[in-house]
């Protein structure tokens, strides 16, 4: 028998091994070949090893040639190769996050918002290299209480786990602020970490740095283990899907739900609260860590169809075929990167498509789809067309 080519990786840091300790990570070895990840990917075009030619490179002993490619930083993790595959490769969770970290580990060229971000995190406990002592200062002008536990640590509901974009990002803090008003006017008992909280990670976990990963998640549970609560509330779906699909394998369990399914399941309360009807054609993009990995569709929309005044209309691309805004995986960070191989980013291409249905509105659950979106409504020239609002913002507005 002809003897199996030795890896020319550096043992210690064994590509391959690493993988088959991640759970399926030895699936790749399954590959048809069938070109269907390459298929659904929306950045294949212009990345220089796709997913089906990932695969092949891989099995022929030719990782090297991957990681010297611009494919670990043109990947945006939506999932969409991963929901598709017939044999379960798990290139999103798996391949993709492996091959970055071999990058790191191998001391490679690695994009400088990307380097950025995670100094950022590890320094700060955000991407955006705030201040903890900032974390909760978006709370002062919400215009109702919202408890923060290390200053009242008595048991509530909900802990809101609130995450970094919606803490610091002014346009994010609007969504946070409208949020605590609508779970005030609901009468949950609910509390936030405030500066006890860290990001979440799960951009960290995708772009390659396992190690800071597992270390925020040990200073998040060491906060969490210090409260009294019945589930954690989240208004961001990567913060969600971390908590959800990636602490467990760390011990870290609780129940966990999006602020979406939250609402949907008090929806006849929150009717009774809505005042004012809202003048407007809405359409909702599928956030890909809400939908395509966590399988949430419905919950959105009927919110959105008990908003008085507002018409739903559907995009062509919708629900698990919905295109992503570009920001998932830590893309939000590689706009630059990306932007040398593509002219248009996908949320500039999604921009469009909203223009062809006829909406006004574009309703979105997701705090990277905000910024995002309303960038490329400003770059296709639809500014003062199309307003982008969370749906969360929309029942605020309906409650006022």
């Amino acid at each position: 028998m002809e003897e199996t080519p030795k890896s020319n990786v550096d043992p210690e840091h064994d590509f391959v091994e690493r993988m088959i300790l991640e759970q399926y990570g030895e699936r790749f070895r399954q590959c048809i070949q069938c070109g269907v990840c390459t298929g659904s990917c929306p950045n294949s075009f212009f990345m220089e090893y796709p997913p089906r030619k990932f695969i092949a490179a891989l099995r022929a002993n030719l990782l090297d040639r991957v990681i010297q490619s611009n494919t670990a930083w043109t990947c945006i993790s939506c999932f969409s190769c991963s929901l598709r595959c017939p044999s379960g490769i798990k290139l999103t969770d798996v391949l993709i996050p492996n091959l970055r970290e071999e990058i790191l580990l191998k001391g490679k060229a690695t994009p400088q918002e990307v380097q950025k971000a995670l100094e950022n995190t590890s320094r700060y406990g955000n991407p955006l290299g705030e201040s903890a002592r900032k974390r909760s200062d978006w709370t002062k002008q919400a215009s109702v209480p919202v408890k923060i536990l290390s200053q009242t640590p008595e048991p509530v509901e909900a802990l809101w786990f609130v995450e970094c974009y919606p803490s610091y990002n002014l346009r994010n803090i609007v969504t946070s602020q409208a949020f605590s008003r609508i779970l005030n006017a609901l009468k949950i008992n609910f509390g936030i970490l405030g500066h006890e909280e860290s990001c979440a990670g799960d951009d960290v976990r995708l772009g390659g740095e396992k190690g800071l990963f597992e270390m925020l998640v040990e200073r998040n549970n060491k906060a969490l283990k210090k409260y009294k609560f019945d589930f954690i509330l989240f208004t961001d779906p990567h913060a969600y899907n971390a908590f959800k699909n990636e602490y467990p394998k760390f011990g870290v369990q609780y129940k966990t739900v999006h602020y979406t399914k939250f609402l949907a399941d008090r929806i006849d309360k929150l009717k009774s609260l809505f005042k004012k009807e809202l003048a407007g054609t809405v359409t909702y993009h599928d956030p890909c860590y809400l939908g395509r990995r966590n399988g949430e569709y419905e919950a959105p929309r009927e919110l959105l169809k008990a908003i008085p005044g507002l018409k739903l209309v559907e995009m062509p691309r919708t629900r698990e075929n919905a295109l992503c805004c570009g920001g998932g995986g830590g893309g939000i960070w590689l706009d630059s990167y990306i932007g040398e191989y593509s002219k248009e980013r996908l949320s500039e291409k999604r921009i469009k498509e909203i223009s062809h249905v006829g909406a006004n509105i574009l309703a979105v659950a997701c705090p990277y789809d905000m910024s995002r979106f309303e960038d490329a409504v400003k770059v296709t020239g639809y500014e003062g067309k199309i307003a982008v609002k969370d749906i969360i913002e929309l029942i605020d507005e309906a409650m006022q």
